[in-house]
């Protein structure tokens, strides 16, 4: 990686979308953080006049499950980057009977019932708190919902993402189980990604596309891999279009949020007593806050 190699915003391709149409001046870098590599190399180049940096969550050819993913090294290579946002796509199951396949959910909530996942960059010396009631970057979600009204696709504003550990889909007790609770949609892998970013102080939103509804459908059975293939195909063009008039609005906000600043009262440890190899291995995140002179 070379002082060339930066980006403003990132995007972060699940399952079905795992490369980025319209890009121009492509290039490929390989990201080494502190946490070992990212999913795949990034695909760096230019979308709507924007310095962009695609990933694909699952490494090309979909080759990492959601338990395998390496977070910290995702999120930690886009601030490293020079990312500011975060523009994310995954699939998901829907919960609800509004949400119809092919729909697209803005969520605005997440619910966690992963099991043992590091969520966090801190530790080892340092204690930080983010404020985390409002997990998403509102300005981020809103430029999506816009896109997607603006290109035709029925996007959903709002609603809980139901984080589960996987690989394994729900149980049929657990899906209704998801509905009375009052989820919105369920996936494997966003909650640690919003979390993370937060902690690097980069705005994140995420699109969830729907490709079926869950087992508590009475329909659920009848679905097949091929429906299943279509919707992955149909939901990935939809957001490629969304993420690219997301781009075009983005370019024109200013960063304004509290996303930006998110640390700046969340670090509980005394300055002079957090050790030197984790101000180094957390420079990326922590110099912009505490200063460079570790």
């Amino acid at each position: 990686m070379t002082s060339k190699d930066r980006a403003q915003i990132g995007i972060i391709g699940g399952s079905g979308l795992y490369q980025m149409e319209g890009l121009t001046e492509v290039r490929e870098v390989q990201v080494e953080t502190p946490f070992g590599p990212p999913s795949d190399a990034f695909i760096l180049g230019m979308l709507e006049e924007t310095p962009v940096a695609f990933l694909a969550r699952h490494g090309r050819g979909h080759r990492l499950l959601p338990t395998e993913l390496p977070y910290r090294a995702n999120i930690y290579a886009m601030k490293m980057l020079g990312v500011e946002r975060i523009l994310s796509a995954s699939a998901v199951g829907s919960l609800q009977e509004q949400y119809a396949p092919t729909d697209i959910v803005i969520p605005d909530q997440f619910l966690d019932r992963t099991r043992g996942r590091i969520s966090t960059f801190f530790g080892d010396g340092i204690v930080a708190h983010i404020t985390f009631d409002h997990p998403v970057c509102h300005v981020v979600g809103e430029a999506m919902a816009a896109s997607g009204e603006e290109v035709g696709v029925t996007v959903h504003r709002g609603g809980t993402y139901l984080c589960m550990e996987g690989p394994a889909f729900s149980t049929l007790a657990e899906s209704r189980l998801y509905r009375q609770w009052g989820m919105d949609v369920i996936g494997m892998t966003n909650l640690q990604e919003a979390k993370l970013a937060r902690e690097a102080e980069i705005c994140y939103s995420t699109l969830a596309l729907v490709t079926d509804y869950d087992c508590w459908h009475p329909e659920h059975s009848s679905v097949t891999v091929e429906m299943i293939l279509d919707y992955l195909h149909r939901n990935a063009v939809n957001a490629q279009q969304i993420i690219r008039h997301s781009i075009r609005r983005l370019r024109q906000t200013p960063r304004s949020c509290k996303c930006a600043t998110a640390l700046r009262h969340a670090i509980l440890t005394q300055r002079d007593l957090i050790p030197t190899a984790t101000r180094r291995k957390l420079a990326a995140i922590l110099d912009p806050v505490l200063g460079g002179d570790a």
